[in-house]
């Protein structure tokens, strides 16, 4: 049987995107049980992967050492996908190779050089590529932009959301909680994620708190965050969590009065389509792919300046108010279209085509 070998060790960050990536698209292949190609993942540790799909998949342990060409995997499978555009492992051999592509936010975040090592390695990736998929039709704009794409099959095909079925008990509550109205978000503290914006647009919301979660221990924290939460006196009003498992997170989505996502760059931008999932009212950055994931009946900032942020928030707010049965029915529509099980037999697809 001809195997297909993924490129899957960022499956072990599971509080990242890519990791998110990993996992959900392998749990789609396995819930698609396809029979007529194995499929080997690349991992660190397979033991909780094996105890979940067991012999489904092969497992090929992961060594970083395998970055270096003298140390390349050299068994010849039929189909290569490299997961993530960054990955630095690579065939041994010129076999059939997809790549998947995120988004190509290095160009801003680390060098717009085309000669720079990060982005000569990826056009590396995208010249020895058979097929090309994308996360959104914004990471195929903007590759397309700063990059030579070769003439290959290209596809577009759309994340998942992650929360299927809502599985909160009426008895759990997370150790952080706050008994005023509140508003949510979540995601790495960094600066592409402009969470300072929300605490400058706090200070004319004074009916609501925030909660923030998500890996806090970054510099963009102490540099930013925490000295903004100081001088505006929010220590009582902002509520930062850190990393929080699935549940907890249910319960911030199901108890928020609106998701808020101020980002600057997504190549998709999961956290919306999940906070839809709910039926909540999500207010986010008309840029790149937010406009595109978050669909018509979202809410959008079109700049950072606070009182007109908040001015978005409240008019929002207001209108979700008037049409809450029909909007809150319609968010879930759009976040239940996300699925990752139809994603996962779209790749299928792909493979199949290079088999």
């Amino acid at each position: 049987m001809k195997q297909v070998f993924l490129e899957s060790h960022n499956i072990k960050n599971p509080h990242f995107g890519f990791g998110q990536f990993n996992y959900h698209l392998v749990k789609g292949l396995y819930n698609a049980n396809i029979e007529d190609f194995k499929m080997t993942l690349h991992v660190k540790d397979s033991s909780s992967l094996r105890k979940e799909f067991g012999d489904y998949f092969n497992y090929k342990k992961y060594y970083s050492f395998r970055r270096y060409p003298f140390f390349q995997i050299r068994k010849k499978y039929a189909v290569w996908h490299s997961m993530n555009q960054n990955i630095k492992i690579e065939p041994h051999h010129s076999i059939p190779y997809v790549l998947t592509v995120h988004d190509v936010n290095f160009i801003d975040e680390v060098s717009n050089d085309l000669n720079h090592d990060v982005n000569v390695r990826f056009q590396n990736k995208l010249n020895r590529s058979n097929a090309i998929t994308y996360i959104s039709e914004y990471a195929k704009v903007s590759t397309h932009q700063y990059f030579k794409v070769p003439d290959v099959p290209e596809y577009v095909i759309y994340n998942g959301n992650p929360i299927i079925d809502i599985n909160l008990s009426e008895n759990f509550i997370p150790t952080l909680t706050t008994e005023r109205p509140y508003l949510f978000s979540i995601g790495e503290f960094t600066e592409r994620k402009n969470f300072h914006t929300l605490l400058e647009m706090l200070t004319h919301l004074p009916e609501f708190d925030l909660i923030l979660s998500g890996n806090h221990e970054t510099d963009y924290t102490n540099s930013k965050l925490l000295p903004i939460i100081k001088k505006l006196n929010l220590e009582n009003r902002v509520h930062i969590t850190g990393k929080i498992g699935d549940l907890a997170k249910q319960y911030y989505l199901q108890n928020c009065t609106a998701f808020v996502f101020p980002s600057l760059r997504e190549g998709f931008g999961i956290p919306p389509i999940e906070a839809m999932r709910f039926g909540k009212p999500v207010f986010l950055s008309n840029n790149t792919s937010l406009p595109e994931i978050g669909g018509k009946d979202a809410f959008f900032w079109n700049h950072y300046e606070p009182e007109y942020m908040a001015k978005i928030v409240e008019d929002g707010l207001n209108e979700f108010s008037k049409n809450k049965d029909i909007l809150s029915q319609k968010y879930i529509e759009h976040a239940k279209s996300f699925n990752w099980n139809e994603a996962a037999k779209q790749y299928a697809e792909v493979y199949r085509s290079l088999l």
